[in-house]
């Protein structure tokens, strides 16, 4: 498996969770708590990396318009893959929502959570491909 959670953040209203999928369920929810804080604490001390531990818990993440797309896991995963499935999920979205921002996600949240479901299955990519999704 890649990712417990995948989480999607909104970074102008206070680093609210928008919405988030639990794959696996051997990771607290509230382990994303740990995450805004210590970004911020980076930001200021312009440290930042593209993963970050907390305990045992890894938050691989990246940034879009105003939106942090974290997926979180307690196992050594891959990370390339990793970031290769958080930037195919930015290009699904995009596909079907033509800007991926806290507005179009909020607009269309059943469709983001049923999308969540369909491209990630126990934690394992499945398929990405917006084309085949639209069906």
């Amino acid at each position: 498996d890649i990712a417990s959670w995948i989480i999607l953040i909104d970074l102008l209203t206070y680093s609210q969770v928008l919405i988030c999928r639990n794959y696996m369920g051997n990771v607290n929810i509230n382990e994303i708590d740990n995450f805004m804080p210590i970004m911020m604490k980076r930001e200021e001390d312009a440290d930042l990396s593209p993963v970050v531990i907390h305990g045992s818990t890894h938050f691989l993440w990246i940034k879009h318009s105003n939106l942090y797309l974290v997926a979180i896991t307690k196992k050594n995963t891959n990370a390339a893959l990793v970031y290769s499935f958080l930037y195919k999920l930015v290009e699904v979205f995009t596909e079907y929502f033509k800007s991926l921002e806290e507005e179009s996600i909020r607009d269309n949240f059943v469709t983001v959570y049923e999308l969540m479901d369909e491209v990630m299955d126990f934690g394992f990519p499945q398929t990405t491909d917006s084309k085949i999704l639209l069906e």
